[in-house]
């Protein structure tokens, strides 16, 4: 993925190990190990809203990086899984609305079926790394981003300050929160919800709503590689991820134009619009207002109620409970990896505009 910085994944979630490379990247960018480790800290599961399986996700940067700066050869990352249990996969039950029956028809029975293989959630975490360099490289450009779980099941979150000093505190706060809310009395909502869940053997999914501060007007290309279209691309490739929007998104359809166009004005010789209903970008293109975005974060599909299904190796129609250690809720795990995945994107097309000068 990417044009100017190319990001791979590979890797398996019950395999050896997991990883990315990314290319592109200048040299003498002086990495944050820290602020790596406290990215991928923010994805792992926790307490009873989150899977069982714990792993340490100690990361190897092979490549690409020499004393503490980048090199600006391909940059690896390796991460080791190490508690897993592939006896709890079976590779003919074919489980509701996974990667199953796909990878079958795709790979010819040959996928790895452990853990739902390379189809994982587990392969987010070296996106998560790759996406912690982009968040550290724009916001020393005095680009800042982030996002909170708008709605959970029933539960909505306040919206984000119209004053976008207060809203830059905000993404501050949220990005050291597991459960990323504005409002800390619609976080303790969430979590009672997702916990009642997760004692009903079921599952659920939400909106994540990011915000990007400081871009400014002119990053972008028109039509095939615009803003909205590469950003989206990276957003539906994470999975559960089912549907994007940006600034009023769907809701366009409810207003006259008269209703919804984004008067423009100066202020102090700067351009600015008096609202932001297109969600900060125009033709494809950043206007310098905050870009706001709107991503659909489905259910978990792995649920601990029996499901009817196939087994696909004997041709019959069964009822399959499934095994294993699986997350009631993901949406808050995956927050930082849309966070990641909107850095990447926008870095990307940064670099479109001023190359490795950046």
């Amino acid at each position: 993925m990417g044009e100017n910085l190319k990001i791979s994944l590979f890797g398996e979630s019950h395999g050896e190990a997991i990883g990315a490379t990314i290319e592109g990247l200048p040299a003498g960018i002086k990495l944050d190990l820290d602020y790596l480790k406290s990215q991928l800290d923010l994805r792992k599961p926790k307490g009873k809203i989150s899977t069982k399986r714990q792993e340490k996700d100690d990361f190897n940067i092979v490549s690409g990086f020499f004393n503490g700066f980048t090199t600006g050869t391909p940059l690896t990352f390796l991460i080791y899984n190490e508690n897993t249990k592939s006896k709890d996969y079976s590779p003919q039950n074919l489980r509701p609305s996974h990667a199953d029956y796909t990878a079958y028809m795709k790979y010819n029975s040959f996928q790895d079926y452990r853990g739902g293989g390379h189809f994982s959630g587990r392969i987010t975490a070296p996106l998560v790394l790759a996406g912690a360099i982009a968040l550290q490289v724009l916001r020393e450009k005095g680009v800042i981003i982030g996002s909170h779980i708008k709605k959970c099941k029933d539960v909505i979150d306040d919206d984000f300050s119209e004053d976008l000093a207060i809203r830059a505190l905000e993404i501050e706060k949220l990005n050291h929160k597991y459960i990323a809310t504005i409002s800390d009395a619609k976080e303790k909502e969430m979590l009672k919800v997702m916990e009642k869940t997760a004692e009903n053997g079921d599952s659920l999914g939400g909106v994540l709503e990011t915000s990007v501060l400081g871009l400014e007007a002119g990053i972008g290309e028109p039509f095939f590689n615009s803003l909205e279209s590469h950003i989206a691309k990276m957003l539906f490739s994470i999975p559960a991820v089912k549907g994007v929007s940006f600034g009023l998104g769907f809701s366009f359809s409810d207003f006259y134009g008269s209703q919804v166009n984004d008067s423009i004005y100066f202020e102090d010789d700067k351009v600015k619009t008096k609202t932001n209903y297109n969600g900060g970008i125009n033709g494809g293109i950043s206007n310098g207002m905050p870009i706001t975005i709107n991503t659909v974060i489905k259910p978990t599909p792995s649920i601990f109620k029996e499901q009817k299904t196939i087994n696909f190796n004997t041709k019959e129609n069964i009822l399959h409970t499934i095994k294993g250690r699986h997350d009631p809720a993901i949406i808050h795990r995956a927050r930082v990896v849309v966070d990641s995945a909107v850095a990447l994107s926008i870095l990307d097309l940064y670099m479109s505009k001023y190359g490795h000068n950046i």
